[in-house]
């Protein structure tokens, strides 16, 4: 599949194997005629969508006939076909042969790399960025509290932390912070 390759080119390729799959039962098939009738009204219509919905037909029938319909109305149709089909059999979506062709064709020694590239483009300084990053942090850290206990003979933190302890634990950190103020 070519990149140029349209909707309704890879739709009339795979429309065979969409009216022989199994996995679309008459629900699935329902839930796609569904979404393309309350989202995209003027792709199909109520009239349209009563008629794809018939149970008397069987479902293979529907679908082929739902299918024609479909590359009759176009390009938009047909993508939105295959958006609602992504949406709602994702395992039948990525079965289909030109999804097939298109992940078989990739460079597998290329594709891995540029997938990785793409979830990490908020961090792309490198590793040396963030140690660099982290150990101004800490240091900053430590130089604040390091000089609040010079200041005030104690820490102030082990205070503040003892206001959502219990009475016993409370009491050894007010002991411990006092100890601390008296040397």
């Amino acid at each position: 599949m070519l990149l140029t390759e349209s909707f309704h080119d890879q739709l009339t390729e795979d429309g065979a194997f969409l009216r022989s799959e199994r996995r679309l039962d008459t629900e699935l098939v329902d839930k796609i005629i569904l979404q393309l009738n309350r989202i995209y009204p003027q792709i199909l219509t109520d009239k349209e969508a009563k008629k794809f919905r018939n149970l008397d037909v069987p479902t293979c029938v529907r679908l082929g006939d739902l299918l024609m319909h479909l590359q009759g109305k176009g390009e938009e149709a047909c993508r939105e076909f295959y958006r609602a089909l992504h949406l709602h059999v994702e395992d039948v979506y990525y079965s289909l042969p030109t999804r097939l062709r298109l992940r078989d064709s990739a460079d597998p020694l290329t594709y891995p790399t540029s997938a990785y590239k793409q979830r990490q483009v908020m961090n792309d300084k490198g590793p040396l960025f963030f140690l660099g990053c982290f150990s101004i942090t800490v240091g900053m850290a430590l130089v604040y509290y390091y000089g609040e206990a010079k200041m005030a003979g104690g820490s102030r933190a082990l205070g503040m932390a003892a206001l959502g302890l219990t009475q016993k634990a409370r009491e050894v950190l007010i002991w411990y912070t006092e100890e601390s103020l008296i040397k």
